[in-house]
């Protein structure tokens, strides 16, 4: 009897340096970065949306909830399909409908046609986040899943600067549609790019998206004693950041600073910063550990808002530069940490996590315009504190947990 053949070994997973890492890391970051562009391009005018279409501050502020929380809601099926069919193709379809969508808003007649559009540029763009997290788990090396979850998140970093920038930028100099139509161009260079670099799938198995495996996956996360309370840091410290932003730009064009929309828009350059956080914090999270970088950058966050309760305008804008580090530090331990925790479930407790983050956005995010219309802005940064006070309580009792051991793939 002629013997089999040995089945061939496993494919490697991308390592740190190789051609394929750089190409990936190089699509994740584009991919990133368009999604956020898109997703916060209307939150630097919200001024402007609130006088032209005659609406409040905290009604202005859903055009960037609306989309927000679309998106988590379409977290959990997004990452069902992506569990189904394939992380790359899901993806490559979000980026490809939400270009659409952007570009349409561009071209709106009334507050509330924009506001449907941004909750489908949501529910479209939830494909990216819900299975980008869970490539990364699969395909890069675990000595390597910290940098590239970090470079991953810069991209969402830069994205979110250059859209919010971008949009203030042509809104003062030509109009906010120009600049939300500029915006869906660029996200459909990005989708192009996109399909076009990140490579193909190796180590994904397709699993079936029946409601029993699904509950089952989920009682499994919840049952973990500390994914939940990850999905609980997100909900607040990404509540608590757009809740900032937000609010920010009614502060700088108000009392004492009246500012201009160009001059609010350059504050949001200070995204550059959460871009070195997010790398320099996914080393730094491989070399030392999630559990000692979280509580840190909770504190640095911490430290930022208090210095935004100043008068003086480069004091407020060093609050806001630290509080940004700190904010995108903290989100990439904090990510990377769902996935070493959740192993064969990433994708679903990926998904799980940005729920939480992008209803923290929603909530938070709209609540806060009912802490500035009540005391302007040292109502919003009381809510903050508490945000990121709870936060830190979190991080500092998982220093706690044991860690978890990595089980082999095949």
């Amino acid at each position: 009897m002629t013997a089999l053949p040995p089945p061939p070994p496993p494919a490697a997973r991308l390592e740190a340096g190789s051609p394929a890492f750089r190409r990936a890391n190089q699509a994740l970051f584009l991919g990133g970065f368009a999604t956020f562009a898109m997703l916060y391009g209307t939150q630097p005018i919200l001024p402007l949306l609130s006088t032209t279409f005659a609406v409040s501050p905290a009604q202005a502020s859903l055009s960037v909830s609306a989309g927000t929380g679309a998106l988590a809601a379409a977290l959990i099926p997004a990452s069902i399909l992506s569990d189904r069919y394939g992380r790359r193709q899901v993806m490559n379809v979000a980026l490809a409908l939400a270009a659409l969508l952007a570009l349409a808003s561009a071209f709106v007649t009334s507050f509330d046609q924009l506001l449907v559009l941004r909750a489908l540029l949501g529910l479209a763009l939830a494909g990216l986040p819900a299975a980008a997290m869970a490539w990364l788990g699969e395909e890069i090396s675990p000595a390597a899943q910290g940098r590239a979850m970090g470079l991953y998140i810069a991209g969402n970093a830069l994205g979110g600067m250059s859209g919010r920038f971008i949009s203030a930028l042509l809104t003062d100099f030509f109009s906010w549609r120009i600049a939300l139509g500029l915006l869906g161009v660029l996200g459909a260079l990005a989708a192009l790019a996109f399909w076009r670099w990140l490579p193909a799938s190796r180590h994904f198995s397709a699993r079936p998206a029946t409601p029993r495996r699904v509950l089952r996956d989920v009682c499994a996360i919840y049952r973990d004693p500390g994914l939940p309370w990850l999905f609980l840091t997100a909900f607040l410290i990404m509540g608590a950041f757009v809740g900032l932003y937000n609010y920010l730009g009614f502060r700088l064009q108000d009392e004492p600073f009246h500012l201009g929309q160009s001059a609010v828009g350059a504050v949001f350059l200070l995204y550059l910063l959460g871009t070195f956080a997010s790398a320099w914090a996914g080393q730094l999270a491989d070399r030392f550990g999630r559990r000692n970088v979280l509580w840190m950058m909770l504190l640095v966050m911490a430290g930022g808002l208090a210095l935004t309760v100043s008068e003086r305008l480069a004091v407020l804008i060093v609050g806001v530069g630290v509080f940004t580090f700190g904010y995108f530090a903290a989100h990439t331990a904090a990510s990377s940490w769902v996935g070493k925790r959740a192993q064969e479930h990433r994708a679903l407790a990926a998904a799980l996590y940005l729920c939480s983050y992008y209803f923290g956005s929603s909530v938070l995010g709209t609540v806060g315009g009912l802490a500035w219309s009540a005391a302007q802005w040292p109502g919003v940064v009381a809510l903050l504190a508490g945000c990121s006070a709870a936060a830190l309580a979190v991080a500092l009792w998982l220093r706690r947990l044991p860690a978890v051991e990595l089980s082999p793939r095949p």
